[in-house]
């Protein structure tokens, strides 16, 4: 045998053995652990309600004290809303109806998210009931309009829960959600449906369910995200996730419902307003934030979305998901060929050493 070369026994092929299966446990652990701290990372994205955090000033919940005309009142309505003990109802199932409830503190926060509970529900059958609601984070407040019981033009964020189809040129599926953001030149064009300036959207079916329906909206350094949970599993699914949005602060949150020919209840059940702790650079600390114009900064047109049935904005930029997904992809690729090439050489290296 030669110098310097170990012996090959039935022991040292035995211990080898054992040695792979051990650095392929290690490496497996090491993978499930990445995953699971990248999987809480990625949910807590969307805040559990944290209490700690939650900004009453700007939040609706039951009995909805502080809500009427009185200087002291925090919320006010106007229109057709009825206000009881468990719920806001912006609209009956009445045609030609339209109301409104709306913050009267502004809000300063920069990064916040915003739960609303809500319930469309009336007897109308399927495309035979409408308007739908509107979230609003505007300039304006109290202003009715054309645009589910709010103004066409307005600066700021409108999220639309539109649950008719205007444009019988449409193919997507309603009820719809859709954002807009404005700085008051381009209006919400409510005849096509706002297919012409939104950032986003998905289908999601939201009337006359049993159980309770949520719509998150989360504006974070720059980044709108829109969630939704329907489906009563107790999960966030995203509807809209794009970045480039600039909200300025002292704005205030609304919430509008509107009927026409056809007609449903827009029932409001909480608005939960959440600040986020995001930290800042200084130069966004000194920032005046109450003179930035609100708007999105696109490699498409939103204009683009009129060819795209599914009503998704197709320049969205990669969502954390994905980012990783993609780079669990690669590591895993290249581990997979490491670990062959490995097995191989070894391979290679007794078969060699069978003739010493």
């Amino acid at each position: 045998m030669a110098a310097g070369r170990s012996e090959i026994t039935p022991m040292n092929i035995y211990r080898k053995g054992i040695n792979n299966r051990m650095a392929f446990r290690c490496f497996f652990r090491t993978v499930c652990l990445f995953w699971l701290l990248q999987f809480a990372t990625v949910r807590s994205d969307i805040t559990d309600g944290n209490t700690e955090h939650l900004k009453r000033e700007h939040s609706l919940v039951k009995p909805y004290q502080g809500v009427g005309t009185s200087p002291s009142s925090q919320w006010d309505f106007s229109g057709s809303t009825l206000v009881t003990s468990q719920y806001v109802r912006l609209t009956p199932d009445d045609r030609s109806k339209e109301g409104s409830i709306w913050n009267t503190v502004p809000c300063f926060l920069k990064d916040w998210e915003m739960h609303v509970q809500f319930k469309v529900h009336g007897s109308g059958k399927k495309n035979l009931h409408g308007d739908g609601i509107g979230i609003w984070y505007t300039k304006e407040r109290l202003h009715p309009g054309p645009v589910y019981g709010s103004i066409a033009t307005f600066h700021g964020l409108a999220v639309v829960i539109d649950t008719y189809p205007n444009d019988e040129t449409s193919d997507r599926s309603f009820p719809f959600i859709s954002a807009m953001v404005s700085n008051g030149t381009v209006p919400y064009d409510h005849g096509k449906d706002g297919r012409s300036s939104e950032l986003g959207g998905c289908s999601a079916e939201i009337r006359n369910k049993d159980h309770d329906t949520y719509l998150a909206i989360r504006y974070s350094r720059g980044r709108l995200t829109v969630m939704v949970d329907v489906d009563d599993k107790n999960e966030w699914k995203e509807c809209i996730d794009i970045g480039g949005v600039r909200l300025p602060t002292g704005y205030y949150f609304g919430a509008s419902a509107a009927t026409g020919d056809l007609s449903d209840n827009h029932d409001i059940i909480s608005m939960k307003m959440y600040q986020l702790m995001v930290e800042h650079t200084e130069e966004e600390e000194n920032l005046d934030w109450t003179k930035i114009e609100p708007s999105v900064s696109l490699l498409k047109s939103p204009k683009d979305n009129i060819d795209d049935p599914t009503g998704n904005f197709r320049g969205t930029p990669l969502t954390g998901w994905k980012v990783f997904l993609l780079l669990l992809c690669a590591l895993l690729g290249i581990v997979v060929c490491a670990v062959v090439g490995a097995v191989v050489f070894q391979k290679r290296q007794e078969r060699n050493k069978r003739f010493y």
